[in-house]
C-alpha cells in the first residue's frame, strides 16, 4: 500500500459494503433525495414486488410503495430532512394498493440525514422493513388479552356480551353481534350440536364504530335462525367461516333483514364464529368488516376461535350460576311465608325479596296473649346452600317460638342449633367445598305486645328496627348486638324493651346498611303517619321507591309492621287471692265477662272450667299473687299467672286416680295451651276457637 494512497483500500471496503448492502441484504434500504425522490434501493426493499430496481428510481417515495391513503410516512421523512434528528424504528401504517382492493400494510422505518463534507443535505438513508404480520400478530395478542381481562368478569350472559363487543369494536370488527340460545339466558342446559332448527336466540348485544349503524333486529329481540345461511352452518358443524359480502350470495335471501342490514353498513367480509362448550350450542358471534378496512384472514380467524372459547366459558358460568339462583329463589319462595299472617292489632306487610341473597328470610308468628313475634335473619352464602340452612334456622325459630321463649333464650337455643349445623358441615367429606364455608347468621328477634304497648327484642348480629313513632320522630333502638348464630364467641345474648305507641311503624331488615339509610335520609318513611288509613303496601312501595340505586336493598329481606291500639274493654284482668275460695269467685267473674262480651254458652261453659282448674293449680302448686286475665281476640285467651317457677305437667291419670285430671282437661277443651316465664313467675294460657271468630 502507498503512503500516497492511504484511502483507496478504504474505498474498496466501503463499496464492497455498499454493494452487499443494496444486493444481499434482507432489510430494505433507500437513498433518497432532498425531495424524497429514490436515488438507490436494494433488492430486499418492500416496494419491489417483482418490479425491476430501475424502474423504480427516480420515483417519489410514495409511489414506490403505492400509498393510497396516510402521508405519515412522507411527513416523518421531511421531519429528519429539515431537524437532522434521526428516526428510529418507527412503525408506520399506510393504505397500499392491492390487487382488489387496498391493502394495510405496517412498515418499520428508520431514517437519517446525509450531508457532505460541506454540510449540504443530500437526502436520507432509509431502511424500510415490511413487520405487517408482526403487528398484526401484536394487534391480535392486545384484543385476546383484552377480552381475557374484561369479558366474563359479571355472571350475567347478556353483560358478557356486552362486554365482548366493548372489546372487539373497533379493535378486531367495525360491527360485532352476539346472539345466545335463548333457553341458555334462562340457565337451562345448552342443546347438543348441531343445533335443532327452530331454535330462538336472543340478540343479547350489538356495537358498531359506524355514527348511525342499520340493524337487522334490535338487542333483546328472539328469533329463529333462518337457513341455510352461514350462520345456520355455523351452529351445525361448530366451525367458523370467513364469509365475503358480495352481492347477490344464494344465501342471502333466506334472511332479508340481515342482508338489508350488510348492505346499509357497506360491511365487505363477515366473520362467524359458534359459541360453544363441549359439542354444546350457546350462541353465535359475528364481526364485521367494513369500508377501507382489511378482510379478515386465517389469523384473525383463529384469533375469534379463542375469543368466542373464552366467551362461551363466560356464559356457561353465568347459565350455571342462574340455574343455581332460580333453584335456590324457588326453595327461598317455598321455605318464606307467601303473604303477611294477618294480626288483628300488629299489621304486617314484606318488601319483596328478589331472591339475590337466598339466605334472607322473615317472618311474623302469632303468640300466646294478642302478641306478635316478628323475625328478620340472614344466612351466610350464596347459592342453595345458603336457603337450605335459611330454611332450617326458620324452622327452629317457630318450633322455639312454640314454647314461647323470651327473645334471648329463643337466641341461645338457636345460637346452640347453628353451632351445630356449622360443625357438620366442618365434617363433610375433604373434596366437598361447602366444608370450606362457614356458616354465619344474624337474626332479629322481637315480640310486640299490644296490651302492654311495648317490644322486647333481642339481636344476633348489628339488627336493630326503625321505629317510627306517630309523632313523626325516628329512632333506631339501642339494641345489645349479641354474637353472630353459629360464631364461635359464645357471649350472651341481652334483650331491650321499648315502647311502641298504638300507630306507630316498626321496620325491620336484614342488611344494616339499609337499616341505616331509612333511619337517616328515607322521607318516605318520616311520612309514614300519612299513611295511617290506606294499606300498608302503599307505603312499602314508597320506601322502594326511594331506596338509592346500588344501595343493595334488593338482597335484604324486610318487615314493616304498623301497631294498632288494643281496645280496653276487650280485656281484663283480676287479682286472687291463695285461698280455695278465689275458684269460684274466678269462675263467677268469667262468666260475667263473657257475657259482656256475647261469648257463646258452650265456650263460656269451657273457659269457666278452664279458669277453675288452672286457679286451682295455682293455689296449690303455685305462689301468691295470683292473677287471671281473658283476652277477647280473634280467640278467647284465659291466662292464670303466679310467682312460682313450677312448671305444669300433663299427667294421663289412671281409671282409679282421684286427681291429676285438670290439666287434661284443660287441655281437651282449648285449641291449644302452653306456659310461659317471666321475671316474676310463670303464666299459664289457653285459647279457645270462637265462632265467627268472634
Amino acid at each position: 500500500m502507498a503512503h500516497g494512497e492511504p484511502g483507496r483500500p478504504m474505498d474498496e471496503t466501503s463499496a464492497a459494503m455498499l454493494q452487499a448492502l443494496f444486493t444481499t441484504s434482507p432489510v430494505g434500504l433507500h437513498l433518497l433525495d432532498p425531495d424524497l425522490r429514490v436515488v438507490r434501493l436494494n433488492t430486499a426493499t418492500p416496494a419491489m414486488r417483482g418490479t425491476p430496481p430501475d424502474d423504480l428510481i427516480g420515483r417519489p417515495v410514495r409511489d414506490v410503495y403505492h400509498m393510497v391513503e396516510n402521508n405519515e410516512a412522507e411527513i416523518l421523512l421531511k421531519d429528519v430532512l429539515e431537524s437532522g434528528d434521526p428516526l428510529w424504528e418507527h412503525i408506520v401504517r399506510a393504505q397500499i394498493k392491492g390487487k382488489e382492493a387496498p391493502e394495510e400494510r405496517y412498515f418499520e422505518v428508520t431514517a437519517l440525514r446525509l450531508e457532505g463534507r460541506d454540510g449540504k443535505v443530500l437526502g436520507l438513508g432509509v431502511t424500510v422493513i415490511d413487520v405487517t404480520e408482526r403487528e398484526r400478530a401484536r394487534s391480535r395478542a392486545k384484543v385476546l388479552d383484552a377480552v381475557r381481562r374484561q369479558v366474563g368478569r359479571t355472571l350475567d350472559p347478556v353483560v358478557t356480551g356486552e362486554e365482548l363487543v366493548s372489546a372487539l369494536v373497533p379493535e378486531f370488527a367495525d360491527i360485532a353481534v352476539v346472539e345466545v340460545v335463548d333457553s341458555v339466558i334462562r340457565g337451562d342446559e345448552p342443546p347438543p350440536a348441531p343445533l335443532p332448527p327452530g331454535t330462538p336466540l336472543m340478540r343479547t348485544a350489538f356495537r358498531s364504530g359506524q355514527a348511525h349503524p342499520p340493524q337487522a333486529l334490535p338487542v333483546g329481540e328472539v328469533r329463529r335462525l333462518p337457513g341455510p345461511t352461514p350462520f345456520t352452518q355455523a351452529l351445525t358443524d361448530l366451525r367458523p367461516r370467513v364469509v365475503p359480502l358480495r352481492p347477490g350470495a344464494p344465501w342471502m335471501p333466506v334472511d332479508p333483514a340481515r342482508t338489508e342490514a350488510i348492505h346499509s353498513s357497506t360491511s365487505h367480509t363477515m366473520l362467524v364464529v359458534p359459541l360453544a362448550l363441549r359439542d354444546t350450542v350457546l350462541g353465535l358471534v359475528s364481526l364485521y368488516r367494513a369500508g377501507q378496512s382489511p378482510p379478515f384472514d386465517a389469523g384473525d380467524r383463529q384469533l375469534a376461535v379463542e375469543l368466542a372459547a373464552h366467551t362461551a366459558l363466560g356464559i356457561d358460568n353465568a347459565r350455571r350460576f342462574i340455574r343455581e339462583h332460580t333453584v335456590a329463589a324457588t326453595v327461598q319462595r317455598q321455605l318464606l311465608p307467601r303473604r303477611p299472617e294477618t294480626h288483628a292489632w300488629l299489621e304486617t306487610s314484606y318488601l319483596s325479596v328478589t331472591g339475590a341473597d337466598p339466605g334472607a328470610w322473615y317472618d311474623s308468628i302469632a303468640l300466646s296473649g294478642a302478641r306478635t313475634a316478628l323475625v328478620v335473619g340472614n344466612v351466610s352464602g350464596r347459592g342453595l346452600h345458603a336457603a337450605a340452612t335459611m330454611g332450617q334456622l326458620r324452622t327452629v325459630v317457630r318450633s322455639l317460638a312454640a314454647f314461647d321463649l323470651a327473645p334471648d333464650e329463643l337466641l341461645a337455643r338457636l345460637h346452640d342449633t347453628a353451632i351445630e349445623l356449622a360443625f357438620e358441615r366442618a365434617n363433610l367429606p375433604l373434596g366437598d367445598p361447602l366444608r370450606r364455608e362457614a356458616l354465619t347468621a344474624n337474626c332479629v328477634y322481637a315480640v310486640h305486645d299490644p296490651l302492654a304497648g311495648t317490644c322486647l327484642m333481642a339481636a344476633a348480629g348489628r339488627l336493630a328496627p326503625v321505629v317510627v313513632r306517630p309523632d313523626r320522630t325516628i329512632t333506631v333502638p339501642d339494641t345489645p348486638a349479641g354474637p353472630c348464630l353459629g360464631a364461635t364467641e359464645d357471649a350472651p345474648f341481652a334483650t331491650a324493651e321499648f315502647e311502641v305507641p298504638a300507630g306507630s311503624v316498626l321496620v325491620f331488615t336484614s342488611d344494616p346498611l339499609v337499616t341505616d339509610y331509612l333511619a337517616e335520609s328515607s322521607p318516605q318513611l318520616r311520612a309514614a303517619a300519612d299513611y295511617a288509613e290506606r294499606p300498608l303496601r302503599d307505603l312499602c312501595d314508597s320506601v322502594v321507591y326511594s331506596l338509592p340505586e346500588g344501595l343493595g336493598a334488593g338482597d335484604a329481606a324486610v318487615i314493616i309492621a304498623r301497631t294498632r291500639a288494643f281496645p280496653g274493654s276487650a280485656f281484663t284482668t283480676w287479682h286472687l287471692g291463695s285461698d280455695p275460695a278465689s275458684v269460684a269467685t274466678a269462675r263467677h267473674r268469667t262468666r260475667g265477662q263473657l257475657d259482656a262480651w256475647g261469648v257463646d254458652d258452650e265456650t263460656s261453659f269451657n273457659a269457666q272450667l278452664i279458669v277453675s282448674e288452672l286457679v286451682t293449680n295455682a293455689i296449690r302448686y303455685g305462689t301468691p299473687p295470683i292473677t287471671v286475665r281473658l283476652i277477647h281476640d280473634r280467640t278467647l285467651t284465659c291466662e292464670v299467672h303466679d310467682a312460682g317457677p313450677a312448671a305444669p305437667h300433663l299427667r294421663h291419670a289412671h281409671v282409679a286416680d282421684e286427681g291429676g285430671r285438670g290439666l287434661f282437661l284443660t287441655a281437651q277443651l282449648a285449641r291449644t295451651w302452653g306456659v310461659r316465664y317471666g321475671t316474676t313467675g310463670k303464666t299459664v294460657w289457653t285459647e279457645q276457637s270462637l265462632p265467627d271468630g268472634r
